[in-house]
């Protein structure tokens, strides 16, 4: 009798263990999801990390974070022509199996194997900044980068009656973001300006030196340039240099895209006719709220525009301008 009884008792034990394991493994979450308790992490790699517009993107993330309660870590390489500590920064972040991954490319081409990956891994991966060619990612939180330098091209224009040459210095012929600027400002001159011949593009990598020796060139060129337009603040405080080295002061039209300190600076004191400015809290936090969703299987937004604004002298100043101007 106590034996059956004994018997018995190890039955139920074995049975409720069995239950037990059941129950654990249905609680397992799916490929994506936080595994023992622990906050979802998102491993964010930017195309920078240095300059204020990427801080600002990382604020922006972190407001998400503490938002929708989950982790996130935010690198990014040293300068933005440095594609492979970029890829390595990628490669790492693969290794600490997060459960979604935000990238801006500096090159869409040699990311594709870390995307690649990520699919492989049901890892959604979230595109910020500017676009991947490619149809992995679930979606890009970013400037319509077409349309602000379409902006940029209708102020540029307007500055100069619709007729002159104008020079573009560009900072990527790889990253979306850049051909993207490009494309914009020349499509709408040849669409609404015809009169204004572009007469050369050069590539500078955002580097204000690099930037500056490009424009002098130009300048040298072509002598009868009536503007130039720089399509991130590098190239933008590059075409300020070199006008001011060129003794041309007064008689460039210069617009540019981004914001920063010297590039405000030049702004107000007449150098530059204006910019246009992204809104980098908001790509950030759009990135993280849209890498939360896609975690949670939710249907994500494929193309998260986040806004742009011209800015000049009349309104930077103007308190909705001015929460977008990034030093």
């Amino acid at each position: 009798m106590q034996r059956r009884k004994f018997l018995a008792l190890a039955s139920v034990a074995a049975l409720s263990l069995g239950v037990a394991a059941c129950d654990t493994e249905a609680a397992k979450p799916a490929a994506g999801g936080a595994a023992d308790g622990k906050k979802p992490y998102i491993a964010i790699v930017s195309k920078g990390f240095q300059h204020q517009f990427w801080q600002s993107v990382k604020q922006g993330a972190e407001n998400a974070a503490k938002e929708f309660d989950v982790e996130i870590s935010f690198e990014g390489p040293d300068k933005e022509t440095n594609v492979q500590q970029q890829m390595d920064q990628l490669n790492n972040a693969m290794a600490k199996n997060p459960q979604a991954l935000a990238l801006a490319a500096l090159d869409s081409k040699a990311a594709e194997g870390v995307l690649k990956d990520a699919k492989s891994k049901n890892i959604p991966v979230v595109a910020f900044d500017s676009g991947v060619e490619s149809d992995i990612p679930v979606a890009t939180a970013s400037t319509d980068n077409k349309a602000a330098a379409a902006e940029a091209a209708k102020h540029m224009a307007q500055l100069l009656g619709n007729k002159g040459e104008v020079g573009i210095i560009g900072h990527s012929q790889t990253a979306t973001s850049g051909t993207d600027r490009r494309d914009g400002f020349v499509d709408y001159m040849k669409a609404n300006a015809p009169d204004i011949k572009i007469v050369d593009i050069q590539y500078a990598d955002g580097d204000q030196a690099k930037s500056t020796d490009a424009a002098k060139a130009m300048m040298t060129a072509n002598p009868n340039l009536a503007g130039m337009y720089g399509t991130n603040e590098g190239a933008a405080i590059g075409i300020v240099n070199a006008v001011k080295e060129m003794n041309k002061t007064g008689k460039l039209t210069i617009v540019g895209f981004d914001s920063g300190k010297a590039q405000m600076d030049a702004i107000k004191d007449g150098l530059m006719a204006g910019a246009v400015t992204q809104n980098p809290v908001g790509i950030g936090y759009e990135t993280v709220k849209a890498a939360v969703a896609a975690i949670k299987g939710e249907k994500v937004q494929k193309v998260i525009d986040t806004g742009f604004y011209w800015y000049d002298k009349t309104n930077i100043a103007d308190p909705k301008i001015a929460a977008n101007l990034y030093e």
